[in-house]
């Protein structure tokens, strides 16, 4: 069975349809934000036209995104870096550490 097309009847191109939820999604936008920065870029559309994506792609997207996270943490690229030292503060020996994990994450 072949994957479907969803791009398929839009004449749009699936670059700029990613590229417009992605900013509606990723950044704190409203949809006119994002037809405003699109239009400084030279591309014209409708806010309208953006939330009509956003509904119609959004879930696809981020099924993209779920299973490539869901990859990656089963692959080896899982990695933490780990930092430690001993400070002495009015006398006193501490202990300091912190954790990051390979997307910036700090555990605390």
């Amino acid at each position: 069975m072949k994957n479907r097309d969803p791009f398929k009847y839009f004449k749009t191109s699936p670059e700029i349809i990613r590229l417009a939820v992605m900013m509606y999604v990723r950044f704190p936008l409203s949809l006119r934000n994002v037809e405003d920065l699109l239009h400084e870029r030279g591309i014209d559309l409708s806010h309208e036209t953006v939330r009509y994506w956003w509904h119609r792609f959004g879930p696809l997207f981020a099924a993209e995104i779920k299973k490539r996270r869901v990859a990656g943490l089963k692959s080896s690229r899982w990695r933490w870096h780990l930092d430690e030292m001993f400070v002495k503060i009015n006398g006193e020996r501490h202990y300091l550490w912190r954790a990051v994990d390979h997307e910036g994450e700090v555990l605390e």
